[in-house]
């Protein structure tokens, strides 16, 4: 498995940005499809966003999409999420994932708090 580590969470006002960061090492990052997934309070955990090995594709929750952009740096073994014109109900603990095959994600970062204030 490969050991993941987010950072770059905090607080927030709406309609301001962050970026989320998570740096992977252990084994051949490139290999990786990689996913973004958070948790709000009480809920369960909810799927962001998904990027390929090259990280020529991607795919959004719905509720993000417009706002986030996941990305990926191979050189640098990391995958960002972008969040731009946030929300109060973006607020959740924001979790990096890796899936060596589709999208089954088996290795998980120990999360980054996003909080959103209105």
């Amino acid at each position: 498995q490969v050991q993941l580590v987010e950072s770059g969470g905090g607080l927030v006002q709406a309609g301001g940005s962050l970026r989320l960061s998570c740096a992977a090492s252990g084994r051949t990052f490139s290999n990786y499809n990689m996913g973004w997934f958070r948790q709000a309070p009480g809920k369960g955990r909810q799927f962001v966003a998904h990027i390929s090995t090259s990280g020529g594709s991607t795919y959004y929750a719905d509720s993000v999409k417009g706002r986030f952009t996941i990305s990926r740096d191979n050189a640098k073994n990391t995958v960002y999420l972008q969040m731009n014109s946030l929300k109060p109900e973006d607020t959740a603990v924001y979790y990096c994932a890796a899936a060596q095959t589709g999208s089954t994600f088996d290795s998980w970062g120990q999360g980054t708090q996003v909080t959103v204030s209105s």
